[in-house]
């Protein structure tokens, strides 16, 4: 992939950033539809098997990450569940949410891990997009621990896989 993701943490925000060669609606798009989301979301060998979207202010996304790669070993089987309240969202520009770590009910804060003020903003230049994605944790500390657990790695591969689906919709 020629393009790569930058990132960056300034206490206890992480700053992704990603240029996709597409347009700001087609990667809107790809964020806000459902039919688009089961697609693309989450790092390689996982897919969606749950993904409820009701993408307006005050709506949620809930959603069930399953790995189906019996070569992630530990993982084969794992699920992870996650839900997503919107707050506020410019079409085409911003969608701004807090992201949860859930169980199947969509219950939150039941396994310690922490919320995440989320703010995925899109700017086109020359009929490519800047994707950034603002993560706010409570504390340093919290974002320790995603990064720990390999949030940079599984957002890349999470981006690949956005990249290869905006390939196939262009």
């Amino acid at each position: 992939m020629a393009n790569q993701m930058i990132s960056k943490v300034e206490g206890n925000v992480l700053i992704l950033e990603r240029e996709f060669d597409a347009p700001k609606e087609l990667l809107f798009k790809a964020f806000s539809e459902e039919d688009n989301l089961k697609k693309w979301w989450g790092p390689r060998g996982w897919t969606l098997t749950v993904c409820n979207l009701n993408f307006q202010e005050d709506g949620t996304w809930h959603y069930c990450m399953k790995c189906i790669d019996e070569n992630q070993k530990d993982f084969f089987g794992f699920e992870s569940w996650g839900k997503g309240v919107y707050q506020e969202i410019i079409q085409d520009e911003k969608i701004s949410y807090i992201d949860h770590f859930s169980d199947a009910e969509g219950n939150v804060g039941i396994n310690g891990m922490p919320s995440t003020q989320i703010t995925i903003s899109f700017e086109e230049h020359d009929g490519k997009t800047k994707l950034i994605n603002r993560a706010v944790y409570p504390s340093g500390e919290a974002l320790n621990t995603v990064i720990g657990m390999g949030i940079e790695k599984g957002m890349t591969e999470t981006w690949d896989k956005l990249e290869e689906h905006l390939s196939a919709i262009k």
